[in-house]
């Protein structure tokens, strides 16, 4: 039956709700409504012009499962019946064991819970859509950051992608200097964030870095996944103080957290307990313990709430139980602790929960379905615009990456590469056409498969940086893309350029600057089409291991049928030379090198036409510009694909 409302949602929130929520609905500047742009800076952090109330109510999800017919089989249930509550200058704190659920409903409540997820979640009254997303910070366990960057510079490329873009950059440094100073940076603030490879800043920075990029924006709802995983109690303590302070000013902050201590516990204001992915608590944190005592769960000794609470979630009665042990004589055994538990959830607190969850204006949830999906239409404005995102995004790229590609070690292989080939093939006569054709395979061949396997990393390395961006509204797909593809160009030439100079000159090729600047050309075309080809294969899988794995069986089969070692290729399987990029670079360099008049002393007084030369007859040196052509169709078609196999990352 449905339930009588009694009090509209504004009384069962906390004062610091001084006015009326917005509607988000009405037309505006959905995109930034989260910053104020007549605000100063200094009080930046310290107000919240649109509150948001949080409700959410029989939230569940599941996942697996294979239909058949009208039932369904190996269903697993993650969440179910999680239903709630938060108010602005609220910490709500989602309790309870590993695998009960916690990340999920919080990833849930931030509308990035893609599945079978069915209940109803609210925003002021509202459904999810791109105006709420931009009101909302979202700070994930793992801490995903750029270790190049040094924490003002992570802060500032945040900023200016996330503010509006009319903001002027002056106010915008103002805002990254405050978030710095309001969450302890300081000291830290030119260092770099670090990685596996090298050291930076500490784990509680980091984590106070990502609270800084989400604080950024002047968020009204903020959710955090596991603040203080990892961190010792007093760095624990100090995050969670600057969140209190952040929740203090009118913000509404859901966290969740595996295993608080005593001082942590008792900054809560509300707490959310699971287990198994049912609750079986919700209320005020300070209420917690009486409650179970109500229900004969209690303990003759001072505890700490969090640790009953965990123990409760697992199964495991405290120490004295009072009208549980007189009615059953014997331990209860996990599952039946559990089951009163959940009885006594459902008989005590939901009908009390979804009365709280009734507001006057019934019409909340009149358009709202069981099943709530995320919503977004395509009229959603974006703080900046795409030419901004494109600049910003490509600068990023540039600063993060110059240590990637101009690392010693990949300068100091190419070099060596370069100059031990150039020695082989020190000067080769022109008579010695063997060799000097084996030359120019070797061009084609390492500079179509060298740059395909750096390539291969790049977007499964990028996979959570670009999830969490993208759900958080910072930029469209296709700047981001085309921006690391343009940020990509010197990086990825200067190596090949450097080679060729050696290899070319040492070797002793055509010592014409037009046929040079054809060749160096030809080079740089065939590592621009290598590399698309990584950069699809390596945005289709999501996964280095299984990219590099096809990347190797691919250059295998293309240096096979690159029209070299192979000759007379059978007709039924000569169309693989076709796909091989190697095969048209090596076509293109004899062209330039060659032509159908040339002649080669073939024996001592004997001069032979170098088309007839095997290896150049079975790739031959006529329709040049379709070979180029080709090329040009493989460069734009691998990387319309490694485009469009990014839209399903999530």
């Amino acid at each position: 039956m449905p339930l009588h409302c009694v009090a509209p949602t504004l009384e069962n929130c906390s004062p610091q709700m001084m006015a009326a929520p917005p509607n988000l609905s009405e037309p505006q500047d959905k995109a930034c409504l989260a910053y104020p742009l007549g605000t100063n800076s200094h009080s930046f952090l310290q107000r919240t012009l649109y509150p948001i109330i949080l409700k959410f109510e029989d939230i569940a999800y599941k996942v697996g499962g294979e239909k058949k017919g009208k039932s369904s089989t190996g269903e697993k249930t993650i969440l179910n019946g999680a239903t709630g509550m938060v108010c602005p200058g609220e910490i709500l704190a989602m309790l309870g064991p590993s695998g009960s659920g916690k990340t999920t409903l919080l990833t849930a409540l931030g509308g990035r819970l893609y599945g079978n997820l069915s209940g109803r979640i609210s925003y002021n009254g509202q459904p999810f859509s791109g105006s709420i997303r931009r009101l909302t910070g979202f700070v994930s366990q793992d801490d995903v950051l750029y270790p190049h960057l040094t924490v003002k510079e992570t802060l500032l490329f945040t900023a200016l992608l996330r503010l509006p873009q009319r903001l002027s950059m002056e106010k915008k440094l103002q805002h990254v200097e405050h978030v710095i100073t309001e969450l302890g940076l300081t000291n830290c603030r030119n260092s770099m964030i670090g990685g596996p490879l090298f050291r930076g800043i500490s784990g509680g920075e980091k984590k106070r870095v990502s609270i800084g990029q989400e604080m950024l924006i002047n968020p009204s709802l903020l959710l955090l996944d596991e603040p203080t995983s990892g961190l010792d109690s007093t760095t624990a303590l100090r995050i969670l103080t600057t969140i209190k302070r952040l929740a203090s000013r009118g913000r509404t902050v859901v966290t969740t957290i595996h295993q608080p201590s005593s001082r942590l516990y008792h900054m809560f204001d509300k707490v959310a307990l699971l287990s198994e992915g049912c609750p079986i608590y919700y209320g005020p944190a300070s209420n917690a313990l009486e409650y179970f005592s109500s229900i004969g769960f209690s303990t003759s000794v001072t505890v700490n709430p969090a640790d009953l609470m965990l123990d409760l979630a697992n199964g495991i009665a405290p120490d004295s139980r009072h009208e549980i042990e007189q009615c059953t004589n014997m331990e209860q055994d996990q599952q039946s602790i559990r089951e009163i538990l959940l009885s006594a959830y459902d008989k005590n607190i939901l009908t009390r929960i979804k009365i709280e969850l009734c507001s006057s204006d019934a019409n909340d949830y009149s358009h709202s379905k069981d099943v709530f999906r995320r919503t977004h239409t395509k009229a959603e404005q974006w703080c900046t615009s795409w030419w901004h995102q494109f600049k910003i995004l490509l600068m990023r790229g540039l600063r993060q990456r110059r240590y990637d590609a101009f690392n010693k070690l990949r300068i100091f292989q190419v070099l060596t590469v370069a100059f031990l080939a150039g020695l082989l093939w020190w000067q080769t006569p022109t008579s010695h056409i063997a060799d000097r054709i084996t030359m120019l395979f070797f061009f084609a061949v390492f500079w179509g498969f060298y740059p395909l396997y750096n390539a291969v990393f790049t977007f499964p390395q990028e996979r959570a940086m670009l999830i969490k961006e993208r759900s958080s509204g910072m930029y469209r797909l296709s700047s981001y893309f085309l921006a690391k593809t343009a940020g990509d160009l010197p990086l990825e030439l200067a190596l090949p350029i450097a080679f060729t100079f050696i290899l070319y000159w040492m070797g002793g090729l055509k010592a014409e600057p037009l046929t040079f600047i054809l060749s160096l050309l030809i080079v740089l075309y065939s590592v621009l089409v290598s590399q698309s080809l990584g950069l699809a294969f390596g945005a289709i899988l999501m996964d280095v291991k299984q990219a590099t794995t096809l990347a190797s069986v691919t250059t295998l089969v293309f240096l096979i049928a690159g029209g070299y070692y192979v000759q007379r290729i059978p007709p039924f399987i000569v169309w693989l030379k076709y796909l091989s990029y190697s095969y048209y670079c090596f076509k293109l360099l004899l062209g330039v090198q060659y032509s159908e008049n040339d002649y080669y002393e073939c024996s001592k007084g004997t001069y032979c036409r170098v088309v007839d030369f095997p290896a150049v007859s079975s790739v031959g040196l006529n329709h040049l510009w379709v070979d180029v052509s080709i090329m040009a169709i493989m460069l734009v078609g691998y990387r319309l694909i490694a485009y469009l196999a990014l839209h399903r990352v999530q």
